[in-house]
């Protein structure tokens, strides 16, 4: 993955404005201790997962915010810590296969999906009154899609996602061809038999766009136009499944996850003014 040239940042990151980003994540991290919270899968697997778990005092205001593919939590500083100084309790899970947490499989956000039902009960728990948004980037921006079809509690008030994928099976697709140029049957068919398998899901089963279809949460959509990991065109495919109130945000010269880097006072302007709509 780290070779792959659809991965690269954009040049048209402003290198002095992510220095100070760079610095202020880093004082963050320095100044901020996480707790450390566990729950285990309900699944069969019964994995155990692990979230950093961001505290304020005496607030009700809650994110979960959900990693990218091969990442983790350690590496969601830059939103954790933007959601935090606007006064809100962040949790960030390692998800399946990531980080601290358990699994020998990848879900691409589909089992992942479940496991976020249970980390938002793992809110609740804490704080009944909790007004949570779901944010996810990459694979984690898919996840909250997945989950979002899914009955949610009425504390879940607004999703974000930031370049997440519209299916599976449909990424895969492209980057077979894009990076290797061969075509779906065989080689993803043989996969799906093996993700069957091996880790108990169809890879053409899981689906943001379908479950999107479902959901009933407002949600906000960014991506950047120059994505060419997950492609650019996926963005418009989530956004009209959604039968939701909805925002799009689109971001020129702005590479795969790179969004909030290329434009960050356009991205945290946007998701600041969406959210605050349902959360206050």
């Amino acid at each position: 993955m780290e070779d792959n040239p659809n991965l690269e940042d954009s040049p048209f990151i402003d290198a002095e404005v992510e220095a100070q980003s760079v610095r202020l994540d880093d004082a963050f991290k320095a100044a901020v201790q996480p707790e450390k919270w566990t729950i285990e899968s309900n699944d069969k697997l019964r994995l155990q997962l692990q979230a950093n778990a961001y505290m304020q005092n005496d607030e009700h205001k809650w994110a979960l915010v959900l990693h990218g593919y091969t990442s983790s939590s350690s590496n969601m500083t830059r939103w954790v810590r933007n959601f935090y100084e606007q006064g809100f309790n962040v949790l960030s899970p390692d998800m399946r296969g990531h980080g601290e947490s358990e699994g020998k499989y990848i879900g691409m956000g589909w089992h992942d999906r479940l496991d976020v039902l249970q980390w938002i009960d793992e809110i609740l728990a804490q704080d009944p009154e909790a007004e949570i948004v779901l944010f996810g980037v990459s694979m984690g921006g898919a996840t909250a899609m997945m989950t979002s079809g899914e009955s949610l509690p009425k504390n879940v008030k607004v999703i974000v996602e930031d370049c997440g994928y519209s299916s599976v099976h449909g990424v895969f697709v492209y980057q077979l061809d894009d990076l290797f140029g061969l075509p779906e049957f065989p080689v993803l068919h043989a996969a799906d038999t093996v993700a069957k398998i091996r880790a108990g899901y169809s890879i053409y089963e899981a689906s943001a766009v379908e479950q999107v279809k479902k959901s009933t949460t407002p949600m906000l959509f960014i991506h950047g136009d120059a994505d060419t990991f997950v492609p650019f065109e996926m963005l418009q495919e989530v956004y009209d499944a959604a039968p939701v109130e909805k925002e799009r945000l689109i971001i020129e010269n702005a590479a795969h996850g790179d969004a909030a880097k290329v434009a960050p006072d356009v991205y945290w302007q946007t998701v600041w003014a969406f959210v605050g709509k349902y959360i206050q």
